[in-house]
């Protein structure tokens, strides 16, 4: 007899219902997108970190979040796939059978996106950079600020299949938690979760690099040294 999935299941039994899980998808040749976790750290990349930051930030989620962080680190989410503006998973309990999971991002308007990328000016030089989140702190600041690029508790709605009525149960959150490690392995999948094309954004910023610099070469520069500066100098 399975136990009622409000009591808290066992590391042990987490991950043996987890292997089991993987074992028939195998069996039936289904092809799933699990979350391993395979260090004390979630996420180890500025993309993965950022977003798990992000959420321990809100205080809506403050009380939910530690459960499924331990979910997560037991294997308890063996499937979580994205995709524009919406997340969905597979996230294992006490019983056989894993809870499915589906979280929507608000998408961001297009003006918002525009306005982040006049943001960001000339400080994105290219997509590896981008990926590997090398770039200055006042440009992840502006990724992380309120109405930024990381979404806030208003723009999440979620659902899941377990009997857990609270606002936000350990399933969702593990699944939230899981986008963290699943962002150090594919960094991109954020834009798309936010609708954002990556390529457009490096070529918009790149751009406006290039017009700044064609802008600033009908300038004199300042370097040039006038007729008067090269008598005082040299005492022609």
């Amino acid at each position: 007899m399975e136990r009622n999935e409000l009591s808290a299941p066992t590391e042990k039994e987490l991950k043996e219902n987890a292997q089991n899980t993987r074992k028939k998808a195998a069996a039936k040749v289904q092809t799933l997108h699990p979350i391993v976790i395979r260090s004390r750290q979630i996420a180890k990349s500025w993309w993965g970190k950022s977003w798990c930051d992000n959420l321990e930030r809100y205080a809506d989620f403050d009380t939910r979040l530690p459960r499924g962080r331990r979910y997560v680190r037991t294997g308890a989410v063996t499937d979580l796939q994205m995709k524009k503006g919406k997340i969905l998973s597979r996230v294992q309990g006490t019983r056989k059978t894993p809870y499915k999971v589906e979280i929507r991002i608000s998408p961001l308007s297009e003006q918002r996106i525009e306005q982040i990328m006049e943001k960001c000016g000339t400080r994105v030089e290219t997509l590896d950079k981008l990926v590997n989140g090398d770039f200055p702190k006042e440009l992840k600041d502006v990724f992380l600020e309120n109405g930024g690029l990381f979404p806030e508790p208003r723009g999440i709605s979620f659902s899941c299949s377990c009997p857990d009525w609270a606002v936000m149960c350990k399933h969702v959150a593990a699944t939230l938690y899981g986008v963290g490690a699943r962002l150090d392995e594919e960094p991109l999948l954020f834009f798309s979760l936010r609708g954002i094309d990556t390529n457009r954004f490096v070529d918009v910023v790149i751009s406006n690099r290039i017009e700044a610099m064609l802008q600033n070469a009908d300038k004199p520069s300042k370097r040039i040294l006038q007729d008067t500066q090269i008598e005082s100098l040299f005492g022609v």
